[in-house]
């Protein structure tokens, strides 16, 4: 392979040496089928060194590069990416998008499958009754001509031909879509010559076909086939059932598939997202109530298994409620502890412990059964037209889950949830304003199997495709990362900050350690308050402060008097708040670590000067996240490591800390982004100094940040920050006019 081989696929002049150096290593883990963990900071090029050689040896090796991440601002640039490579070379490449977004006339999956499918078997009665009417016309000119056998055969076409009409007159009842109707009748050439002129994205399909009456979603799907780049989201790869779809779409096999994944320290929580299953108290009851009405021996069986399983569900809830806890309950699902380290969970030692019956295997087994049927049976009912919507089976769906719940609530790796919510309105996931006390509501519960360790979803993936490059600016450590994902055959490369150092300054100051139990004290909240006015009074522009969560945020937004306040809460958006807060040059941005501004979000130039990061923003340490701790301990840690429950312990490292670093150096990131650049980064929390390592090992978490980052950091007395924050913007030239007084 020579270098100008992948090269041409690099649109801009010249890649930087590092970039050139992580091309050929990608190049190379390629050629040998291994996946690759690629590091690299801001201004790194991550995205063209992963996508650069992936192109040529999927052109080389007959694959397609699929290039997937969960940020929206990510998929844009993907899209200019390729777009830019395109104007030079030869590839086919399209956007990808769900057909949720791209629907025309807004029905739901299953609704859709059921209209394309009746729309798919009216056109082909069409295309039989086309072809039998000229089969016919051109007997018929035989027979006049004088052929007797012409008019005999003639003669068997047209009963052929009347049964058809029958069927076609039959459509009239039944429903069909009328967009997808012209993508099967229409001439759909022009379509597929404007797709791949350029890498067009989904709103620009929807748009264009919407002009013309035809479905872009079925269209899109298409012309995905055989294309050389495909940008989409994680759910495409990280859904089993919808990755299954999505590779027969492009008509490829998994080990024909070269999967880049971007802010891929993101893969572990949105393959648990992926995993879990729930089922609702009100699904089950609306299963019991579609099984009253059905004529069938099995509905017996389903019925009392149902009916067993939500008692035991409602049995669960209202026993694990502490005292007072009930009437703390709102329209958020809220979880109760049924989980037991000796016995099985309180729902399942419920249902076993009120089961009467015949064996609840065989009749779950029964239940499940029946509810295909009626699923099958709902679905020609609507092709049929004796339905105008869908109608989606909920004993299916109950009887699956129990038979889940019962197989694999006590798996390893597998957490059992009970959570309850207050229902406003009667009816499932929808609350209204009313005006009532929230209190006044019913509440009912949720079943929840949830996935602790993300490898069991994404082990198989990893191991099914040809390669895959995984590339974050916060990937490392690389073996945990290799774990949690169940990575195998696996090769790594990270590349630090490419921007000049004399740029940037990164500050750890020894103000108070802010555990969760010192927040509330006066002395902490005035030091933190003082440290906060002190950067952004010497800060010439806008100032970004994270904090451990929402309330947090809210409580300093309240007392720092310096600067314009701009408060994200939950609930508002955080696109037009960031609008507002970069069109200004003194704003003060308050907001969750754990919120949507923290990562895959730019603040260039004036946009964001300074960064800080208030405290060691650890998770909400609740059950569900203890469950992840435990799981990880049994799977990584060792006979040294404890019980999973300590800050020394793999359970913790896995689950809790490296997360809480890799979040905190994803908002120390939102500053300084080009090579002019430049800004300053604050750590607001005494965990963060060298004197912490010495004075509480336990708690110090400097060392869990890679080795070139932490020989950047500052140690800093509160008192002295605003000095030194000044001498840095004065030699950054940074101030108009006199620099502000300390």
């Amino acid at each position: 392979m020579s270098q100008a081989s992948y090269l041409r696929y690099f649109p801009y002049s010249e890649p930087y040496e590092h970039q050139r150096e992580a091309m050929g290593r990608i190049y190379e883990a390629l050629e040998d089928g291994s996946d690759m963990l690629f590091e690299g900071a801001t201004g790194t090029g991550k995205t063209l060194a992963s996508l650069v050689p992936a192109l040529e040896y999927a052109r080389e090796h007959d694959k397609t590069v699929v290039i997937t991440t969960n940020v929206h601002q990510q998929m844009r640039q993907f899209r200019r990416d390729a777009s830019a490579i395109a104007e030079t070379e030869d590839i086919r490449a399209v956007v990808f998008r769900g057909k949720g977004s791209m629907c025309h006339i807004d029905v739901d999956y299953q609704e859709c499958q059921a209209l394309r499918d009746t729309t798919r078997d009216l056109v082909e009665a069409e295309q039989e009754q086309a072809e039998l009417e000229r089969k016919q016309g051109e007997l018929l000119a035989e027979g006049q001509a004088g052929d007797s056998d012409a008019a005999a055969a003639r003669s068997s076409v047209m009963d052929e031909l009347e049964s058809v009409e029958e069927e076609l007159e039959e459509f009239a009842d039944r429903a069909t879509c009328d967009h997808y109707y012209r993508n099967l009748t229409a001439d759909t050439t022009d379509f597929f010559a404007w797709l791949y002129e350029d890498v067009r994205t989904p709103d620009e399909i929807y748009e264009y076909a919407h002009e013309r009456g035809l479905c872009g979603y079925e269209l899109l799907k298409e012309g995905v086939e055989g294309v050389d780049l495909v940008v989409c989201n994680y759910h495409h790869l990280l859904s089993p059932m919808i990755r299954e779809q999505f590779f027969r779409w492009l008509g490829r096999d998994p080990e024909d598939v070269i999967a880049i994944f971007d802010e891929a320290h993101n893969v572990e929580s949105a393959a648990r997202d992926h995993a879990r299953r729930t089922l609702t108290e009100n699904t089950v009851e609306s299963a019991l109530d579609e099984l009253s009405g059905v004529e069938d021996p099995r509905a017996d069986n389903a019925e009392n298994v149902l009916e067993t399983f939500l008692g035991a569900l409602r049995e669960a809830y209202e026993e694990g409620f502490e005292f007072g806890e009930r009437a703390t309950v709102g329209e958020n699902w809220y979880d109760l502890a049924i989980d037991n380290e000796d016995r099985r969970d309180d729902l399942t030692l419920a249902f076993l412990q009120t089961y009467v019956g015949p064996g609840y295997e065989s009749e779950i087994d029964a239940a499940v059964e029946l509810g295909n049927e009626l699923d099958s049976r709902y679905e020609r009912e609507y092709k049929n037209g004796e339905r105008s919507v869908r109608k989606e089976c909920q004993t299916l769906q109950a009887a699956e889950f129990v038979a889940q719940w019962l197989e694999e609530s006590g798996a390893m790796g597998t957490y059992p949830v009970v959570s309850v919510r207050r229902e406003q309105d009667g009816t499932d996931g929808e609350t209204l304003d009313t005006g009532t006390d929230p209190a006044d509501g019913e509440i009912y519960g949720r079943a929840e199997l949830y996935t602790c360790i993300p490898n069991q979803v994404t082990r198989a993936l990893f191991d099914d495709l040809h390669a895959s490059v995984l590339m974050s600016a916060t990937l490392r450590p690389f073996d945990v990362t290799e774990d949690v994902l169940g990575l195998d055959d696996v090769e790594t490369m990270a590349y630090g900050a490419q921007f000049p150092e004399q740029r940037r300054r990164t500050y750890t100051v020894d103000g108070p350690a802010l555990f969760a139990s010192k927040r509330e004290e006066p002395a902490v909240q005035e030091s933190v308050t003082e440290i906060i006015e002190d950067t952004v009074r010497m800060t010439p522009g806008n100032t970004l402060v994270f904090f451990p969560s929402y309330g947090e945020a809210e409580r300093y937004s309240e007392r720092v008097s310096e600067g314009t306040t701009y408060l994200d809460e939950p609930g508002t958006s955080a696109h037009d708040l960031r609008e507002r807060f970069t069109d200004d040059d003194d704003g003060v941005l308050y907001t969750s670590m754990w919120g949507t501004l923290g990562e895959g979000v730019s603040y260039d130039g004036d946009d964001a000067r300074s960064v800080i990061v208030v405290g060691v923003p650890y998770p909400h340490l609740d059950e569900r996240m203890q469950a992840v701790q435990d799981a990880y301990e049994e799977s990584f840690g060792d006979e040294t490591s404890g019980t999973g429950r300590g800050e020394d312990s793999a359970g913790w490292r896995y689950a809790v800390e490296i997360p809480t670093i890799r979040k905190t150096r994803q908002a120390l990131g939102r500053v300084v982004r080009s090579p002019e650049d430049f800004g300053a980064r604050v750590l607001v929390d005494s965990r963060y100094t060298e004197r912490a390592e010495m004075e509480m090992p336990s708690y110090a978490v400097r060392g869990s940040f890679p080795p070139e980052e932490r020989a950047e950091m500052i140690d800093m007395d509160p008192e002295k920050l605003k000095f030194g924050l000044l001498n840095f913007y004065a030699d950054m030239d940074a101030y108009d006019g006199d620099p502000p007084t300390p």
